[in-house]
């Protein structure tokens, strides 16, 4: 989406409606006040919903979470006039993914869960882009910890022990497993991950503490101050398993890790606070858990990684983010955003570290292609294909309407990349548009991409009516009406230009002008959607609705 070229999204946006008059869906004003600056122009309609006048493509609004669970006026709209949802943030990788690698999704499923009970589609949003990271997480993987680093644990590999079942020291060298409490679990030696020997940990009732079923380790030397990077893998019999890693001694550190049930490398970073913590595992809930390769490496005096090295350790982490996430909504999202904004802005061409701005102090950036090239965006369709052949795959930009460069490059990016054996069904234009902009130019942009043969959606519009950003703006009358126009072209231009085949839906980036990322994130003052921050139905909604009606 267009807001990330310039900062990261929010995913709490604060609720603001509450002493707020509400307009119901119906059109009829039930009070006063109006959001970002969308001082009049309302109009009543009583004729929708818009999705029931989007006869040949799927109709859709950008949502909240907070907004959505919170706020019954704007959720009931949704409900009411779209047959399809996108989540501004709650998919992105730095919503999913934690610190060692691992996903939660309890917040995504929270929220799909609510849309698909109200009858909405849920449109995957995004798998490959190059912000709203978990940056940490993924800058980790290209630092220290490169060959010749010294695995500072000992015995971490658990090829030395006898017997194949048991608890005590003797099993794995170095490892005291216990069982305590109200715990109960069985220790055994199995095959690792490319290794003879792993330990594998079935625990059959979980204990009252986290402790009651662990493996103490090995201490290692560690030096005051100095950064380590605990690496280890695992896999789990069930999914939404725990395996919490310990560093402790006088001084207590953890990390949780949610292991999914085929094997992956998770990554814990911390700081030592004492010179020499003991490694532990603990297991606090049901399920099978194997483990192996624990590694500890000091990051701080540790040489870095070669491009190779990290080449893979990036590619890894593309990888297990985009199958995990496809393959946990497989069957159940029908079509994704697999790469998001791989085109640079002004002259063009892949985008990259070096003709990107980043916003200042901006922590969520990274780059997939600084360290796999082009190849990243091939190689996140392959990841996505393989996790769900069904789902339909698609590259979304922005200004690809007002950068007939940038547009021209995309479908180029687009040829090479299915040259090169990459399934993709579809292209999205944000259409982050003003007031201003060109129709002829609209026009141009969905017929070219139209040309391709592949399916075109609008992912993201809203129609800014002041781009200037004038902080004293309010729109009158003539401006709404204006924007009106604006939203009428597009979707006209859309039916006129997209064969009805290759359309598969527009998706307004918000519902309110209130909850708009130009209003909450950038901090403008404007009015860019079809409802009032009080939700009433603006001129926008109406001229928006006719072109849906081709009046």
């Amino acid at each position: 989406m267009k807001l990330i070229s310039f900062c990261s999204v929010v995913c709490v946006i604060t609720l603001v409606f509450g002493s707020c008059s509400k307009t119901n869906d119906s059109g009829t004003t039930t009070g006063g006040g109006t959001g970002g600056g969308s001082g009049g122009g309302t109009t009543v309609d009583t004729t929708g919903p818009l999705k029931a006048s989007a006869l040949t493509f799927p109709f859709g609004f950008a949502v909240d979470y907070t907004l959505m669970n919170n706020d019954a006026t704007y959720a009931g709209i949704v409900k009411a006039q779209a047959s399809s949802v996108t989540f501004g943030y709650e998919m992105k990788h730095g919503a999913l993914v934690k610190n060692d690698g691992s996903e939660d999704f309890t917040r995504a499923d929270e929220l799909f869960n609510l849309c698909t009970t109200g009858g909405l589609v849920v449109y995957g949003h995004t798998l490959a882009w190059h912000q709203n990271q978990n940056a940490s997480y993924l800058n980790s993987l290209t630092v220290g910890g490169g060959a010749g680093s010294p695995n500072l644990l000992s015995a971490g590999d658990f090829e030395a022990g006898t017997g194949t079942t048991g608890t005590g020291s003797t099993l794995f060298t170095g490892w005291n497993n216990l069982v305590g409490g109200t715990g109960a679990a069985t220790f055994s030696a199995v095959a690792g991950n490319g290794s003879t020997r792993a330990m594998q940990v079935t625990v059959t009732t979980a204990g009252a503490n986290a402790y009651d079923i662990q493996s103490i380790g090995p201490s290692w030397t560690a030096t005051v101050g100095d950064s380590y990077k605990v690496s280890v893998d695992i896999k789990s019999s069930v999914s939404g398993g725990k395996v919490r890693l310990v560093a402790q001694n006088s001084l207590y550190q953890q990390s949780d890790i949610t292991p999914t049930t085929s094997w992956a490398t998770y990554t814990w970073t911390l700081t030592a606070g004492e010179s020499s913590p003991i490694f532990r595992l603990n297991f606090p809930n049901t399920g099978t858990y194997t483990i192996d390769n624990v590694t500890i490496v000091d990051l701080t005096t540790s040489p870095a990684p070669t491009p190779a090295q990290v080449a893979v350790a990036v590619d890894t982490a593309l990888s297990r983010f985009v199958r995990t996430t496809v393959t946990h909504y497989a069957g159940k999202i029908k079509a994704w955003d697999v790469v998001n904004e791989s085109m640079a802005d002004g002259a063009s061409g892949l985008r990259t570290a070096a003709n990107t701005s980043v916003a200042a102090g901006a922590t969520d950036v990274f780059f997939w292609s600084q360290y796999l090239g082009r190849n990243y965006a091939l190689k996140a369709f392959q990841y996505a294909k393989a996790a769900d052949a069904a789902a339909l795959l698609f590259i979304n930009d922005y200004n690809l309407e007002s950068n007939s460069v940038k547009l021209d490059s995309l479908v180029a990016f687009v040829n090479e990349l299915k040259g090169k054996g990459a399934q993709i069904d579809g292209i999205g234009t944000q259409m982050h548009i003003s007031i201003n902009t060109s129709y002829s130019a609209i026009d141009n942009m969905f017929k070219i991409l139209s040309g391709t043969g592949l399916k075109v959606r609008v992912s993201e519009l809203d129609v800014r009516a002041n781009p200037s950003n004038d902080p004293s703006f309010s729109a009158t009358t003539n401006i709404l009406n204006t924007q009106a126009a604006m939203y009428k072209y597009v979707v006209s231009s859309y039916m006129a230009n997209v064969p009805v085949a290759q359309r598969y839906g527009i998706t307004i980036w918000g519902v309110s002008d209130a909850d708009s990322w130009i209003v909450t994130t950038q901090k403008q003052v404007d009015a860019p959607l079809l409802y009032t921050g009080s939700y009433s139905k603006k001129t926008a909604y109406t001229s928006f609705l006719q072109g849906l009606r081709g009046q």
